[in-house]
């Protein structure tokens, strides 16, 4: 059995409670690397092409707010 095999196994014998929490660790973990990742990308220009065509299409009303201020 190699290491994930291992950690599947534990984590499928973990009690409701501590499941819980190892899932919220794994999202707050994920959502962190996400976050890094884009701060990356915004310093070395990846997401410029992006943000143009964002401004763009808010000038020309193209754009709306989400959620919907309804």
């Amino acid at each position: 059995m190699d290491r994930v095999e291992q950690i599947e196994a534990a984590i499928t014998s973990l009690p409701p409670n501590e499941y819980r929490r190892l899932v919220d660790w794994f999202r707050a973990r994920e959502q962190g690397r996400w976050d890094d990742q884009m701060d990356r990308d915004s310093a070395t220009g990846r997401l410029d092409e992006l943000f143009r065509e964002a401004e763009g299409e808010a000038v020309q009303g193209l754009v709306r707010d989400w959620p919907s201020a309804k």
